[in-house]
């Protein structure tokens, strides 16, 4: 793709074998690494780093001073809010090196999930479609579709509508809930841990 389908700037750097969509913005000081792939249409702020062969989508938006490592992939529409941490290796050691991808676990971020500021996502696991991770969270096992967590390990307190609207569905997750969300008026059903739109 030509170099005007997106901007970089200046201060940034692209290694080569990078794949970069239309519309896309590089800012300040940020490392693009080879083999990496990122979408149409989005942000990466300030002081950030791509790893080799990450795998971005389109819409995505990543504030400053993040690090994605090699190992994760990040579906359309994902945000990480500034400071977000990745992990790639489960017991790193700095006298025991564990280099290149056989050692790398994947972490897969789907669609619309959200990562505040300063969370950090611990690898091999997956984020669910529109889940909400809250600033400061520590991620250590799979969110699913639909879930608001925090705190360190991070838990479920709450749902979220894929517009970002707190949704009243519980956390009894013996129960069967069903919840309209209060702005935008979609309909969910909750059944333990599986949250589906209904309408």
């Amino acid at each position: 793709m030509s170099e005007k389908s997106y901007s970089v700037h200046e201060s940034s750097y692209i290694d080569n074998d990078v794949v970069i969509g239309e519309g896309t913005k590089i800012w300040h000081f940020s490392h693009i690494q080879e083999g990496a792939k990122i979408g149409k249409n989005c942000t990466i702020g300030q002081n950030v780093n791509i790893g080799n062969n990450v795998v971005i989508g389109n819409g995505v938006k990543i504030q400053n001073n993040v690090s994605v490592y090699e190992g994760a992939i990040l579906e359309d529409y994902v945000f990480c809010g500034p400071s977000t941490v990745f992990t790639n290796i489960m017991y790193p050691r700095s006298a025991f090196p564990q280099r290149g991808s056989k050692f790398y676990k994947k972490t897969l971020i789907k669609m619309g999930a959200s990562l505040g500021a300063n969370s950090t996502v611990i690898c091999g696991n997956t984020i669910g479609k529109y889940a909400f991770v809250g600033a400061g969270a520590v991620v250590t096992k799979d969110v699913p579709d639909y879930a608001l967590v925090a705190g360190n390990p991070a838990k479920i307190i709450g749902w979220i509508c894929s517009c970002g609207t707190k949704l009243d569905l519980g956390v009894d997750f013996s129960m069967i809930r069903m919840s309209m969300c209060s702005k935008c008026k979609v309909k969910y059903k909750r059944e333990g841990l599986i949250v589906e739109k209904i309408t």
